[in-house]
């Protein structure tokens, strides 16, 4: 039932995918629910709902203009499930907002393909993983991205290689004008935070210790056929399919290594991930697996809200 709502692009798809993102939002906030409610809270969670679910439709911007997928909604309902397995990922604003800046170089990077506009793609995907690291330091990691872009389609353009560098520091350098001009200070606007943590205690719950695993076993299962099948992909797609497998890398790189492990971290992981497993669910023959797999994913996370 659910594979035959999503296989396609539906409006009814985006309504199911923004309550279920509501939902999280609102279960992870129902500590506060005998708090007062100032008007600043309630302006500041409704712009991180809308930022949450403007990430959802940049995703999904993302997957049907690179063509990766087949034309299904599965990326954009797995990202909203994902939300309610650990609903922390909607708690830290920086992290919601740094993630959207993520997608919005992610969007530049894997455009590459065309080989149109190079230098400005190049410029666009440096400037807003910069910004994103503005927000949430580790997810200057991303920039990566970039360097492996180039070296995927072994460009051997000089400049090409030095634009993603500009595009940085046109950020550090608008950053340092305006914390002159409003903090006084060189670096007042930076929240720079290098420092890492092995320390998984915070996991150490049963519904941290059901959702990771799902994810994490799911995701590696999904990787060996997501890997198996790039080769029967277009050969101008090739290099974007290499780039999501290597985004998924990156964001569980972040997971390890940030300082505070309160479970936010994992929304970095989340959008490659939903369109890794979207790959393996479109390539499963078996409609009764292609249904039990979705469905467990989907019923997973409601358990673990009852718990």
């Amino acid at each position: 039932m659910i594979t035959s709502i999503f296989n396609k692009s539906k409006p009814i798809n985006f309504i199911i995918v923004f309550f279920i993102t509501l939902l999280a939002f609102v279960i992870a906030r129902l500590s506060l629910i005998n708090e007062p409610f100032p008007m600043a809270f309630i302006v500041k969670q409704t712009t991180l709902l809308f930022v949450a679910y403007a990430s959802i439709l940049l995703l999904d911007f993302i997957v049907n203009k690179n063509s990766l997928t087949l034309k299904s909604n599965y990326e954009i309902l797995l990202f909203s499930l994902f939300l309610l397995f650990i609903t922390q990922t909607t708690s830290n604003s920086n992290v919601l907002i740094s993630n959207f800046f993520v997608l919005l170089g992610l969007r530049r990077i894997v455009s590459l393909h065309s080989q149109k506009d190079v230098k400005k793609k190049l410029f666009d995907a440096a400037f807003w993983i910069a910004i994103a690291a503005l927000f949430y330091f580790w997810s200057i990691l991303f920039f990566a991205l970039i360097i492996v872009s180039l070296v995927l389609y072994t460009d051997n353009n000089v400049r090409h290689w030095i634009v993603p560098f500009l595009g940085v520091f046109t950020v550090f350098i608008i950053s340092v004008a305006t914390s002159i001009v409003f903090y006084d200070s060189f670096f007042g606007m930076f929240d720079i935070s290098p420092q890492t943590s092995y320390d998984f205690s915070n996991y150490n719950s049963l519904s941290y210790l059901i959702a990771i695993t799902v994810l994490l076993s799911f995701g590696i299962w999904s990787s060996f056929f997501y890997l198996k099948n790039i080769k029967k992909k277009k050969k101008v797609f090739r290099v974007s399919f290499k780039l999501i497998i290597i985004a998924a890398i990156i964001g569980f790189l972040i997971v390890l290594q940030v300082p505070e492990k309160n479970g936010s971290e994992f929304l970095f992981l989340f959008a490659p991930l939903a369109i890794i497993i979207t790959n393996y669910i479109e390539i499963i023959q078996e409609k009764w697996f292609k249904e039990v797999f979705l469905s467990v994913l989907f019923i997973v996370p409601f358990v673990l809200l009852l718990l």
